[in-house]
């Protein structure tokens, strides 16, 4: 059983572990705890009540935040012609295609997100090997697949995150930093659970988010009473 540090020790102290608090108090709570000497990266943690094994109930989505994530997110872009200009001009880190591929075959993925036109997605799909264990394979269903990818660009840098559910049916979710205001901490956390909320599968019964915790790097998990989220018919 791994040991934790005096820091994290009297932070539990200021802690009760046995209740859930309204995500505001957890906030707030969270900003009084004793501090790293870094900024620390804020997170949900997230236990759903699907069948991981169910195709069908697979959880995954995007979600803009209303504050940004406080990171610098690079963007690639596997585009052609008049696409990859207008992905240069909104800003995408690295644009290209046939060449971008070679270099990712021999094991450069040093970018964040990848966003592809449809008709790259042809040849982009052979990236399964690279791509796929990262996370950073396009997909329709995060927005990364588009004709459009001067708004996906756009949309990446303001502040957005993806998620994806793990195979133990668990979501975790970084999405901002400790030194951000308690009040854009608050908002950037109910946009997050209620995306979540929203990409509950049709075939999911029963109650869908199990439960959920706050915390930042060094702290102990404040846990979240999601009812405030959670629909009437969950």
């Amino acid at each position: 059983m791994a040991k934790h540090g005096k820091r994290y020790r009297e932070a539990l102290k200021l802690v009760d572990t046995r209740r859930e608090y309204k995500i505001g108090e957890a906030v707030e709570l969270l900003k009084k705890l004793p501090k790293a000497k870094f900024d620390e990266t804020v997170e949900l943690g997230i236990k759903l009540g699907v069948d991981p094994k169910q195709s069908d109930q697979m959880v995954r989505g995007t979600c803009p935040l209303p504050h940004g994530s406080g990171k610098k997110v690079r963007v690639l872009v596997f585009a052609k012609g008049a696409a990859a200009q207008a992905a240069k001009d909104a800003g995408a880190d690295h644009v290209g295609f046939d060449d971008l591929i070679k270099k990712i075959q021999e094991g450069w993925l040093d970018f964040d997100v990848a966003v592809a036109t449809t008709e790259a997605m042809q040849e982009v799909r052979k990236l399964g090997k690279q791509l796929g264990p990262k996370g950073l394979m396009p997909n329709p269903k995060t927005g990364t697949v588009t004709d459009n990818p001067a708004k996906a660009i756009q949309e990446v840098k303001a502040g957005r995150v993806e998620f994806k559910m793990d195979k133990a049916g668990n979501l975790h979710i970084a999405f901002g930093k400790l030194s951000f205001e308690t009040k854009a901490i608050e908002e950037n956390a109910k946009s997050i659970i209620n995306a979540v909320m929203h990409a509950k599968p049709a075939s999911s019964k029963g109650k869908f988010i199990e439960s959920c915790t706050l915390a930042s790097t060094m702290s102990p998990g404040l846990r979240i009473d999601t009812h405030e989220f959670t629909p009437s018919t969950n």
